[in-house]
């Protein structure tokens, strides 16, 4: 209907431009919103208030002139001017009606569009260190991106979805360093194991397998280990220094080969957990995309020319320097240390001008919100280097707080106390994550309240979601039992018949459902999908309340029925978008 709406505006625009009365090259947009109190009508526009000033008139002056010209229109029947030049439609009752009918002919693709235009566009999201279990903050991150990509690709859009595996970084040798360590426990060392190192449950599993396949064939003196060390964070000395060294060390000892095979044990194990945890999640990626293989097909060498060409390099105590001051940056950043290894900075830069030289029209980054200060960086590299940064959007996810019983739950990675994904999927079940985790924007702090997502009530958002979608499966039940048939030709031909004000308040809103999905996806805000499902569960359950649906008049009967079959194809149409399930019965 705002389509409508909006066609409506610029026919009489056209006519204005016409006749002189209005310049063609105003370049306004036409934006209908819909109106707050129905004592305004069903939908107003501020076109103009827009466009006053360019035509020289006042806004009520050009309101006026606007109503004028518009077509007719079997829909609206009234138009008024309202305050300073809003320009108010009012629509006949069964105005909407027809969504019915479309819903029930396109099915599963009501809602969809071709907003997008094959536009290509690629996601990127979760791309977790793979250096422990995803915890519930990348629950977050990978609701949400799911669910945007989805949105994105339901209304027009070619969506690529990817993973960055951060597979050649610091982090990982600290894991591989962890893992020998602990190797070395089960081979009889003793020693005090590194602040710095990782030590969850996972870590220990991965090192019994080291020893369990491999005896103590890697097994190496603690003493020779330690030796010329620097102090470990305890006895006075730098937690990050001690651990470097200890990498150093364990590469050292091992060898290249047997460094390598204990960095890929751990690297590979973990990485299998994150991907059948993330499918278990509902979650797919188009491709997983290595890091390393940016070091290997010289990718990162390349990047750092085109940084060099452009000037935007300099070198200083044997380092390579990126001039991120020239963009606002607080310091220079190091894009290759003065050993000659490229920074993590550096391979993010590579990363992203790899992704631009697919042809993405647009490239959306989801990280976590502690890489605020990260987002200008990167653009200003791809600038140094020639790229567009406003193809790049990053989006900040802020961290989801877990809560059992009322207290709060702690996560931390390296020290091995945190709740993992799998485990609050298994505790509340994945369409309550799914939904939960998409209920905020994704830059609001996000509490998470497992009591809540695991109790039947009203109150749970997602619970009160499904219900409606399973209590309109028991109608028609019910329809079965009391030997009633529906005919959903006789509920077209009857849809007039459908006049309540509970009848007319949910048929309106299945009507939005199509600029619902078109608005979150364009502002990239999921939870408008969500909220608009809880409103439209809320419309039918009051529905459900206050008439009865298998009545004798047939035609009102199967009016009904047609009306809840469309209800319950919309909310099996948003809740897939938002990768959770529609049962029938619950």
């Amino acid at each position: 209907m705002k389509h409508h709406i909006e066609n409506l505006i610029a026919a009489a625009l056209t006519g204005l431009e016409a006749t002189g009365a209005l310049a063609r090259d105003h370049g306004a947009t036409i934006t209908i919103d819909h109106t707050k109190s129905k004592e305004h009508g069903d939908y107003a526009c501020n076109i103009a208030l827009v466009l006053a000033k360019h035509a020289r008139v006042k806004p009520r002056e050009l309101a006026e002139k606007i109503v004028k010209a518009l077509p007719a229109s079997n829909t609206v029947i009234k138009v008024e001017i309202a305050g300073p030049g809003f320009i108010n439609f009012f629509l006949r009752p069964d105005a909407n009606h027809g969504v019915i009918r479309d819903i029930l002919e396109q099915r599963a693709s009501f809602g969809r569009s071709r907003l997008g235009a094959g536009r290509k566009v690629q996601v990127e999201f979760v791309s977790a260190n793979p250096t422990g279990p995803l915890h519930v903050g990348h629950g977050r991150g990978a609701a949400y991106g799911a669910t945007l990509a989805n949105l994105l690709d339901a209304v027009g859009f070619q969506v690529h979805r990817e993973y960055y595996i951060n597979d050649a970084g610091r982090q990982m040798d600290i894991l591989a360093t962890s893992v020998w360590l602990r190797y070395l426990e089960l081979c009889g060392e003793k020693f005090d194991f590194p602040v710095n190192g990782y030590k969850g449950d996972y870590v220990y599993d991965i090192g019994a397998t080291l020893h369990r396949e491999n005896g103590d064939k890697y097994r190496h003196a603690s003493a020779k280990l330690f030796e010329n060390v620097p102090p470990d964070e305890p006895k006075g000395g730098d937690k990050e220094t001690h651990i470097d060294a200890l990498i150093e060390r364990a590469k050292s000892l091992l060898g290249p080969a047997v460094y390598r095979k204990v960095f890929d044990l751990g690297l590979n194990v973990i990485l299998d957990d994150i991907r059948q945890d993330l499918e278990e999640f509902g979650v797919a990626y188009d491709q997983w995309f290595s890091e390393r293989a940016l070091v290997e097909d010289g990718a990162a060498e390349r990047a750092i020319e085109r940084l060099k060409k452009s000037g935007h390099v300099y070198e200083k105590e044997g380092a390579l320097w990126f001039r991120s001051t020239d963009y606002g940056d607080e310091k220079d950043r190091v894009v290759v240390r003065e050993n000659g290894q490229k920074t993590y900075f550096a391979h993010d830069i590579a990363y992203h001008m790899d992704k631009l030289e697919r042809g993405y029209d647009q490239v959306i980054d989801i990280w976590g919100a502690d890489h605020h200060g990260y987002v200008p960086r990167i653009k200003a590299a791809l600038a140094a280097i020639g790229d567009d940064p406003e193809r790049l959007h990053v989006l900040l996810v802020q961290f989801a707080i877990l809560y059992k019983g009322g207290e709060r739950m702690q996560m931390s990675t390296r020290s091995g106390e945190f709740v993992t994904l799998r485990e609050l999927r298994h505790e509340v079940g994945n369409d309550a994550a799914r939904f939960f985790y998409v209920l905020r924007k994704c830059e609001q702090h996000m509490d998470f309240d497992l009591d809540l997502a695991k109790s039947q009530s009203n109150d749970n958002p997602v619970f009160y979601v499904q219900y409606a979608h399973a209590r309109i499966h028991s109608v028609f039940r019910q329809m079965k039992e009391k030997g009633f048939a529906h005919d959903p030709a006789n509920g077209d031909r009857n849809l007039g018949r459908l006049t309540e004000p509970h009848e007319l308040a949910l048929i309106q809103r299945l009507a939005r459902y199509p600029e619902i999905v078109e608005a979150a996806a364009q502002v990239h805000e999921p939870h408008q999908l969500a909220y608009y499902l809880r409103e439209l569960a809320y419309d039918f359950h009051t529905y459900y309340g206050a008439h009865t649906f298998l009545v004798d008049d047939t035609a009102v009967r199967d009016a009904r029925l047609n009306l809840i079959v469309a209800t319950r194809q919309v909310i099996a149409n948003g809740l897939k978008l938002l990768g959770v399930s529609a049962p029938e019965t619950m």
